[in-house]
């Protein structure tokens, strides 16, 4: 509670709630299986309809591997976070309302919406979470995280409530059929997206760049201190096996929280039945989100 009457601590948090509708709406519960929907379409079988679904979350990843790194070592010498936040999360909001217009079987136009979406998420996270030690000390810090990540969950959890009324019963809003409560559910993320970000880029300060000598070399050094940083990490065995389990880890849980509803869908589960367990998944979330931030302090 104490946290929550600081306005930058509040502020930084709420962007988490905001973003966070993409990765349950957008990336679990909603567009996966209206993915495949769109290739079946198309003409292709289900089990192609699984793969093309598969291959464009393996790309989007890939790109995000790729730029993440490089990304990170330049706003750390210009003091570009918010800036980059701000490109970033333009991008991934454009991407995301583009989906809600796709044609019936549009999925090759699909997949590079959904990759430029993920883009803006992914990598806007970059900067967020590097805004973290700036905005919390050492005694906050796994509380601060904890909040925004619990929060996170909350935020997602209520649009993907409301998403799921609007598919159950879209005649009780005045939606035609559940093609249109599905269309109006991934445009709904671009708009939760935009609007629960302006607490953050109003209110959370950019940390000073010491030395802005650093600050007008840009791109290139940024790659070649990149360099330099992975090669410092031979000297750490513990920081190199920690960095190896934690991609596999991550990128491990992503691969199953991406593919889950496409799977579901191929094998016959029912999109109402998915997308009811995931909003269970989001509320059971919260109180473990507490639960793993007291474990880390």
């Amino acid at each position: 509670m104490e946290m929550l009457r600081d306005k930058t601590i509040r502020s930084w948090a709420l962007y988490d709630w905001a973003n966070s509708a993409f990765a349950t709406t957008i990336m679990a519960a909603v567009f996966p299986p209206f993915y495949r929907s769109l290739v079946l379409n198309a003409g292709f079988s289900g089990v192609q309809a699984t793969a093309f679904w598969g291959y464009t979350a393996a790309g989007a990843l890939l790109i995000v591997d790729v730029i993440g790194p490089i990304l990170g070592a330049f706003a750390d010498q210009t003091g570009s976070r918010k800036r980059l936040i701000a490109c970033f999360a333009g991008l991934g909001i454009l991407g995301t309302a583009g989906l809600a217009f796709l044609g019936t079987d549009a999925f090759w136009l699909g997949s590079l919406l959904f990759t430029v979406g993920n883009i803006g998420f992914a990598c806007g996270n970059i900067f967020y979470e590097s805004l973290l030690p700036h905005i919390a000390d050492e005694k906050q810090i796994d509380r601060v995280s904890t909040l925004g990540y619990a929060l996170g969950y909350v935020g997602g959890g209520i649009l993907l409530l409301l998403n799921v009324f609007w598919i159950l019963s879209p005649e009780w809003f005045g939606l035609p059929n559940a093609d249109s409560a599905i269309r109006l559910s991934l445009f709904s993320v671009a708009v939760w997206w935009t609007f629960f970000s302006i607490p953050f880029f109003r209110n959370v300060t950019e940390p000073v760049v010491p030395n802005r000598q650093m600050a007008r070399v840009g791109l290139r050094e940024s790659i070649h201190r990149l360099i330099q940083t992975v090669r410092s990490v031979r000297r750490y065995r513990e920081l190199g096996i920690f960095l190896i389990a934690f991609w596999i880890y991550n990128d491990g849980i992503g691969t199953i929280i991406k593919m889950a509803t496409a799977y579901g869908d191929e094998i016959g589960i029912g999109m109402n039945d998915m997308i009811t367990a995931l909003v269970i998944m989001q509320f059971v979330g919260i109180p473990c989100a507490f639960g793993f931030g007291r474990l880390a302090e």
